[in-house]
């Protein structure tokens, strides 16, 4: 914290310009905090700062050097009164948008020009949150033994079908952007007993929702030796409560700035079987048929229903395996899978998978795929696969749950999606 009396040098952006009589006062934001500066110039004190203060302009990227006074007459940010200022770049043409943040700006606005909007405090925070949220996620992670891998992104063949793979030429080959890490990291499981990745996906479906993206990221964790899908589901919670207590304890200016008042979810997670949300969910006037996957609609029902007894994050588990994909276990009509949702929004989903040979063929064949599209996969189920498990945590969905956000959009710094292939 820097006291008063205090020499500091201040490199940032000009967010707005007052002058009243013979002082300017600038509003700076520094480079990478979260912090404003009030830099207040008086012409008695120093002509030289005051003349530059006084010609430069909105948006302009200064340097500052000078002293906290003992009594401060700003009541925004950090007063500074300039020994020196120094404007090393000046905007060529008008702001696209407020970073004082006292004329809102819509989210179209805000996406097209994002370098400019994280000179607000707003969107500063939540992309600090966000990468706070990653760091605390990969201590989590590897305090319960698991090693970061790297997996392909360009592969021969898609881990959920071919329907919503982005298809693309390789060397005079067919080959696909990843949808998941799912098949290479089932394929460590052989030789390495946890792992997990942080990762974008890729999905060429044709989404127009405020919770889908075309390229998003993801948590993916996979872990060998188990005993069933509790311990995964237990892993994922641990998982979970961490991140929510990391950026609670850790990104108190952020939240403040954001208006967030963010609470750790109750423990343990409810658990929900699916034929009890069917039954929630038609107590509730939804027409729902006995396995479908559930939409975006029935997802806020259930999310309501949860809320009502006292529950932010639920499992939703003993899905039929008709709505899973192949590699996941099966037992007989039901699977060894869930989701994790939070307030009705789909956070993540896993399972057990299968990592018998001869099961897993049969499974692929049932899903009407060609087992001999997988055999680079199969391959690894030869060797003595241990029983294994895992999930994906869509890492934009997480943190708009930390930062309650509406709007995938808004979490993400240059989203992509059918409508988005620039900045």
């Amino acid at each position: 914290m820097t006291g008063k009396g205090e020499r500091v040098r201040v490199v940032g952006w000009v967010n707005s310009i007052r002058s009243v009589g013979g002082i300017v006062f600038l509003e700076v934001i520094d480079g990478y905090r979260m912090q404003l500066y009030t830099v207040v110039a008086k012409r008695s004190e120093n002509p030289e700062a005051w003349r530059a203060a006084s010609d430069v302009k909105t948006g302009s990227a200064v340097v500052v050097e000078g002293v906290v006074p003992s009594k401060t007459i700003s009541r925004r940010g950090l007063e500074v009164h300039p020994t020196r200022l120094e404007v090393v770049s000046e905007p060529e043409e008008v702001l696209p948008l407020d970073p004082s943040e006292k004329t809102p700006a819509l989210l179209d606005t805000i996406i097209e020009h994002r370098y400019v909007a994280l000179r607000t405090l707003k969107q500063r925070a939540i992309f600090r949150i966000r990468a706070l949220a990653v760091k605390a996620a990969r201590d989590y992670l590897e305090s319960q033994g698991f090693v970061e891998v790297h997996t392909p992104k360009i592969c021969g063949a898609g881990a959920e079908g071919g329907a919503t793979l982005f298809q693309l030429d390789y060397f005079g080959r067919r080959a696909f952007l990843a949808q998941s890490p799912q098949l290479y990291k089932q394929m460590l499981m052989c030789g390495l007993s946890r792992v997990y990745e942080i990762t974008p996906y890729f999905r060429a479906e044709k989404f127009n929702t405020v919770r889908h993206l075309n390229e998003s990221w993801g948590i993916d964790a996979e872990m060998a030796f188990i005993s069933g899908v509790e311990e995964v589901m237990k892993l994922l919670e641990g998982l979970i409560s961490h991140v929510f207590e990391a950026v609670k304890s850790k990104a108190e200016p952020e939240l403040r700035a954001l208006g967030v008042k963010l609470q750790k979810p109750r423990r343990p997670f409810k658990r929900l079987t699916y034929d009890e949300a069917i039954e929630v969910l038609r107590s509730r006037g939804l027409e729902v048929e006995w396995g479908q996957d559930f939409g975006s609609d029935e997802e806020r029902a259930l999310g309501e229903a949860m809320a009502e007894e006292g529950y932010d994050a639920y499992f939703i588990v003993d899905y039929p395996w008709s709505a899973k994909p192949f590699y996941i276990m099966r037992r007989g009509e039901l699977s060894e899978s869930f989701d994790l949702d939070y307030r009705g929004l789909e956070l993540a989903s896993g399972g057990q998978r299968e990592h018998r040979y001869r099961e897993l063929v049969e499974n692929i064949r049932l899903k009407g795929l060609n087992p001999e599209d997988f055999a680079f996969y199969l391959k690894a189920f030869r060797y003595g696969m241990p029983p294994h498990g895992g999930f994906g945590l869509g890492l934009d969905r997480l943190v708009m749950v930390l930062v309650n956000a509406r709007n995938i959009r808004e979490v993400v710094l240059f989203p992509r999606d059918t409508q988005r292939l620039t900045p």
